[in-house]
């Protein structure tokens, strides 16, 4: 908006002869300005709206539900002194509001409005964003009004296909991004490793589809300690903000061999306001935390994460770049499974990890609550760095 308002005055001037006058105005024009005026806006956002938000969220659900995982009595070779410390760290939660993330949301969508310029890729992502927002919300407030339950598996899985199935078709129905259905690209390689034909366009619609859906329940599973998903989210919004700049620029996408995607830069913009909120919520979201930011935050980030990934044609760098995400959907599904294999075969169903997912885990190997909670943050640092280099490894 800031872009087209400044436009206007600047083609006013210029018809009146006085263009001298406002010529600094051409700053705006600039990516990388808009996307440092992004970032500090929806900071200040988060930082002035936070406690009235928190506030207003104590006040709609003065009391949290406890987590079903928590519920679960503890495994036989779980050490007991961790059992009591993580015990101890639930009942200092109670009563902490969630639905946080309509803060995150809210002041990341107006400041990426207000200093993008509104095309294509840009407001499918601000759109999808504002959709698993919404599921989430509901969710959270189901929670939150009927002790604990959310709303059912169904209707969560059912809106993100959906929506990922969604995107495939406009996707594939516009001619000029069509491309990133039809070529299937992966890290560290030059060339598509599917070209156009109709196996390429099934493979890479599935590809969007579960980029959609995997991404935004990956986060929302890391959700689980004071600033682990958030920190993590803000790491990853980094490597995305930096691949969004490169795929949007053609002088660097042809240097780096990286597939050119018009337009692509305004998510740029999005990936610093996207930054900014994080790091503002964080600030109440850290050890001890005065807010969670519940599926209504981690849905959303998630499901952008994705998205974006798609619209910049590196959909499998997700992979790398969310690689603590990875770890944790990873460590959960293979607890799960492993629990109804051993079931299966013996009759009593067995734990891989003393809790899932991984972070619960390392609670219950001693570990305090900032320790995981730091520990991951480094381990998300590795992978963005990962992430990073696959840009110029190929």
């Amino acid at each position: 908006m800031i872009y087209q308002i400044t436009q206007y005055i600047q083609e006013i001037a210029k018809a009146q002869g006085w263009e001298e006058a406002v010529s600094w105005l051409r700053i705006f024009s600039y990516v990388s300005v808009r996307a440092v005026g992004a970032a500090l806006t929806a900071f200040t956002l988060c930082m002035l709206l936070g406690r009235s938000v928190i506030q207003w969220l104590s006040d709609i659900a003065p009391e949290t539900h406890t987590p079903e995982w928590a519920k679960n009595t503890p495994g036989k070779s779980e050490p007991k002194q961790a059992e009591e410390a993580v015990k101890e760290a639930l009942k200092k939660k109670q009563g902490v509001p969630s639905m946080g993330g309509i803060l995150i949301v809210g002041v990341m969508d107006v400041s990426a409005l207000f200093w993008g310029v509104w095309n294509e890729l840009l407001l499918l992502t601000v759109l999808s964003m504002i959709v698993l927002a919404g599921l989430g919300f509901y969710d959270d407030y189901r929670k939150v009004t009927r002790q604990g339950e959310g709303s059912s598996e169904l209707v969560k899985i059912g809106v993100q296909l959906a929506l990922g199935l969604t995107l495939v078709c406009y996707l594939y129905m516009d001619a000029r991004v069509s491309f990133l259905i039809e070529e299937v690209m992966v890290p560290f390689y030059k060339e598509p490793i599917l070209a156009t034909g109709v196996v390429s366009s099934i493979v890479g619609a599935i590809i969007v589809i579960l980029a959609v859906f995997g991404s935004s329940n990956a986060v929302n599973l890391t959700d689980g300690l004071d600033g682990l998903a958030i920190g993590c989210s803000l790491i990853c919004t980094v490597v995305f903000l930096v691949l969004t700049y490169l795929t949007g620029r053609v002088d660097y996408s042809t240097y780096l061999n990286l597939t050119y995607v018009p337009g692509a830069c305004e998510l740029t913009v999005f990936c610093a306001a996207l930054g900014g909120a994080c790091l503002g919520f964080l600030w109440f979201n850290c050890h001890p935390a005065q807010v969670f930011m519940g599926d209504t935050g981690s849905l959303a980030i998630g499901g952008a994460f994705g998205i974006m990934a798609v619209l910049v044609h590196q959909p499998f760098i997700l992979l790398i770049a969310g690689g603590v995400f990875v770890v944790e959907i990873g460590s959960s599904a293979l607890q799960r499974y492993y629990f109804k294999f051993t079931r299966i075969r013996t009759g009593v169903g067995k734990r891989f990890f003393l809790r899932a997912p991984l972070h619960h885990h390392l609670q219950r190997l001693g570990w305090s609550e900032t320790q995981v909670v730091t520990r991951l943050y480094i381990a998300a640092i590795i992978f963005a760095v990962l992430a990073l280099a696959s840009l110029k490894i190929r």
